[in-house]
C-alpha cells in the first residue's frame, strides 16, 4: 500500500524542524511527504529544503501566498496531487512516534478513517524536546507533559468503532484517498483559525458511510503546546457544522474539484 503523508504548517519552523526529525526517524517512512505550507516565509522553505535530501522518499512543499488562514485550501491542494491510495494527516506542530505512520498503515482498514490520539508537551518544556534522544518516562514522571495516557503506546490498541463529535482532530488522521475525493475533501468555506473544519470533514465521511476507527495505544503525536491565536470565527463555523450535520451532505461545495493544477516548491 502506498501511503503519502500531508502536514500542514503556517511560520512555526522550530516546531516543524522538530516534527520532520520525528519523521527522519520512523521505523516505516511514507511513501512520499506532503508539506501544505500556509504561507510560511523563507525561514521555512529554508528548513525545508535543508531536510529534503536527508530522507530516501520524495518531498513536495506546497505553498501559497500568506492571505491569512487559508489551511483548507493548501490542503487540498496537496490532497488533489497525493500518489498515494492511503494518505495520513499530520500537523507541523505534532511530533509523531516512531512507529506512527506503520501504526496507521496496521490500522488502515475499508471502510473506516482512523482517529489517532494527541499527548501535549507544555509549553515550558517545548524547545528541549526531542523524542529521538530523551526517554519519554522521564517527561512524564517530570510533569512535562499533559495527557500522558495518551502518550503511551501499547502492546495493542484500543480501538472505537463509531460516528461521534467528540475528539475529531485534524493533526492526527488517515484516510483512503477515494474517500476523501468523495466527500470533496475539505470546505474551503471554513475561514479563520478555531475549530470546524477537521470535524466537517469527519462528519461528511460519516454521512458517506465510513465511521472511524477511534484509536487509544497506537498513531500517538506529542503536540508541541503553543500560545492560542484569536477564535473570532467559532461562532459561524458551528453554525456550518450544525447546518453539515442537519442536512447530511456529502460533499461541500467548495472543496477539492476547484483545484486544477497547484504550485509547488
Amino acid at each position: 500500500m502506498k501511503i503519502s503523508l500531508v502536514v500542514s504548517t503556517y511560520n512555526q519552523p522550530i516546531s516543524l524542524g522538530k516534527v520532520l526529525n520525528g519523521i527522519s526517524r520512523q521505523s516505516r517512512l511514507p511513501d512520499e511527504i506532503l508539506i501544505a505550507d500556509d504561507g510560511s516565509g523563507d525561514e521555512t522553505r529554508h528548513l525545508i529544503d535543508t531536510w529534503r535530501p536527508t530522507v530516501s522518499v520524495p518531498v513536495h512543499h506546497l505553498w501559497h501566498e500568506d492571505q491569512g488562514f487559508r489551511k483548507t485550501v493548501i490542503l487540498n491542494e496537496a490532497l488533489r496531487v497525493v500518489a498515494g491510495e492511503y494518505l495520513i494527516l499530520l500537523d507541523g506542530d505534532c511530533v509523531p512516534h516512531r512507529h506512527f505512520v506503520a501504526d496507521h498503515e496496521q490500522l488502515a482498514e475499508k471502510g473506516f478513517w482512523v482517529q489517532g490520539r494527541r499527548c501535549f508537551v507544555r509549553k515550558d518544556f517545548v524547545p528541549e524536546f526531542d523524542l529521538g534522544r530523551m526517554p519519554i518516562w522521564r517527561w512524564f514522571i517530570g510533569g512535562r507533559l499533559k495527557g500522558i495516557m495518551k502518550g503511551v503506546r501499547l502492546p495493542f490498541p484500543i480501538i472505537q468503532r463509531e460516528t461521534k463529535q467528540r475528539g475529531i482532530i485534524g493533526c492526527n488522521m488517515s484516510f483512503w484517498r477515494e474517500d476523501l475525493f468523495a466527500v470533496n475533501g475539505f470546505d474551503e468555506s471554513y475561514s479563520g483559525w478555531g475549530i470546524g473544519e477537521d470535524s466537517d470533514l469527519g462528519t461528511r465521511l460519516y454521512h458517506l458511510g465510513r465511521p472511524r476507527k477511534l484509536v487509544h495505544g497506537r498513531a500517538i503525536v506529542f503536540h508541541l503546546n503553543h500560545p492560542s491565536l484569536p477564535k473570532n470565527h467559532v461562532a459561524e463555523s458551528l453554525a456550518k457544522l450544525d447546518e453539515t450535520i442537519r442536512s447530511r451532505r456529502i460533499r461541500c461545495d467548495q472543496g477539492l474539484d476547484r483545484h486544477v493544477g497547484v504550485r509547488q516548491a
